[in-house]
C-alpha cells in the first residue's frame, strides 16, 4: 500500500532521527499529550545504539533559533513487525499534517530495517488517531481490555501488512 500524501505539506519540516539533546522537548510534547507520559529514561533507553529501536523527531524552523521539535515517533522492529509504540505533536501543531508526516516515515524506517507489517495500541475514546491510522491502511484486529489507565479505557490494536 501506498502512503497517502499529506493534504497540506508543510514545507520547512524536518524530520530526522531524534539525538538525546531532543528529549527536553520531546519530553515536553509527551506531558502535554498523554495522561502517563513516557519518562525521560524511557526515551533515553529507545536511542541507546543497538536497540530495537527507531526514534524520529519532526522539526519546524523557528524565528530567530534553531528548529523547534513539534512532534516524535517511537518504534521498535522486532523480526518483521514494525511496532509503533508512541507517536505525538504538539497541541499547538496538530492538525497540520505532522502526525501524518512522521507516520510515514516511520512505516519508510520500519519497512528498510525489514519490517513487513505494522501494529500499534490506540485508545477506544481517539478517533482522530485512529481515522489517521485508517489513512495508512490499518485495520482493527483485536481489543485489549483495560490497557490504559488514566483514566482506564480499552485499546483497541490495530495493524497493515504488506509495508
Amino acid at each position: 500500500m501506498t502512503e497517502p500524501s499529506p493534504d497540506t505539506p508543510q514545507p520547512h519540516l524536518v524530520i530526522e532521527p531524534m539525538r538525546r539533546a531532543d528529549l527536553p522537548d520531546v519530553l515536553a510534547i509527551e506531558v502535554a499529550s498523554f495522561s502517563l507520559p513516557w519518562t525521560e529514561e524511557m526515551f533515553a533507553t529507545e536511542l541507546t545504539p543497538g536497540s530495537v529501536g527507531g526514534t524520529l523527531v519532526a522539526r519546524m524552523p523557528a524565528a530567530g533559533g534553531s528548529p523547534a521539535v513539534v512532534g516524535y515517533v517511537c518504534t521498535w522492529v522486532v523480526g518483521d513487525e514494525l511496532h509503533i509504540n508512541n507517536l505525538a505533536v504538539h497541541p499547538r501543531w496538530r492538525q497540520r499534517g505532522i502526525g501524518r508526516d512522521l507516520l510515514c516515515a516511520s512505516l519508510r524506517q520500519g519497512r528498510g530495517r525489514g519490517a513487513r507489517s505494522a501494529f500499534l495500541e490506540v485508545r477506544t475514546s481517539n478517533a482522530a488517531a485512529q481515522a489517521l491510522y485508517r489513512q495508512f491502511g490499518f485495520e482493527p484486529v483485536a481489543v485489549r481490555r483495560r490497557y490504559y489507565t488514566h483514566p482506564l479505557e480499552d485499546a483497541i490494536v490495530m495493524r497493515r501488512t504488506g509495508l
